[in-house]
């Protein structure tokens, strides 16, 4: 009974585990917004099956409400204020060294992450700053803990990321507001469809 228990956890795990790989590939390869972000929507259903497969239900259930569900839609809410028909010719860089200088900065972090998994403990959750979960000094349930770290020590953070994503959904209308054109900067076409 176990050995199959065991079989089930990992034909699960490799399931979801190629949905994740494929979401994220998908998510860099799309070149039409709309499909990057249904493949962030897959990755991140993803993630959440393999947290319903570790038995961590209430993040399964935050994934797919918070994450898959209003990030996302935020996200496209964005795509669809800035306009998905514009096209952009990807081989013309608007700010010089861009695209080199995001290459390097990406090796610095891969590397940062190499380093403090290998020579730190942060990368276990050790020691937890939230209290101990089980055993001796361990109160209450973890949606309860969870509840109190955020709106207590995490209080300030939890705001600022609210506001962050507010500020976020406003740029994109204003970044999508266009000028009004007059009259002579259009040509007559133009002046036709637009009058009656």
């Amino acid at each position: 009974m176990l050995g199959t228990i065991a079989v089930a956890d990992a034909i699960v795990f490799a399931v979801a585990g190629v949905a994740i790989l494929v979401g994220a590939v998908g998510v860099v390869v799309s070149r039409h917004p709309v499909h990057a972000a249904l493949m962030l929507v897959l990755t991140l259903f993803g993630v959440a099956v393999e947290f319903v497969n570790q038995s961590a239900d209430f993040l399964a259930a935050v994934q797919v409400i918070v994450y898959a569900g209003a990030i996302v839609i935020l996200f496209l809410f964005v795509i669809m204020l800035l306009g998905v028909d514009q096209r952009e010719n990807l081989k013309v860089e608007p700010l010089r060294g861009q695209r080199s200088t995001a290459l390097v900065l990406g090796l610095m972090a891969l590397v940062e992450l190499a380093l403090l998994g290998r020579f730190t403990n942060w990368v276990t959750g050790a020691p937890s700053t939230a209290g101990p979960l089980r055993g001796a000094g361990a109160q209450g349930e973890n949606i309860q803990k969870l509840g109190q770290s955020i709106f207590t020590r995490y209080l300030f953070p939890f705001e600022i990321t609210s506001v962050l994503l507010v500020l976020a959904v406003i740029g994109a209308v204003v970044l999508s507001r266009r000028p009004q054109r007059v009259a002579s900067e259009m040509t007559a076409e133009e002046q036709e469809a637009v009058l009656p």
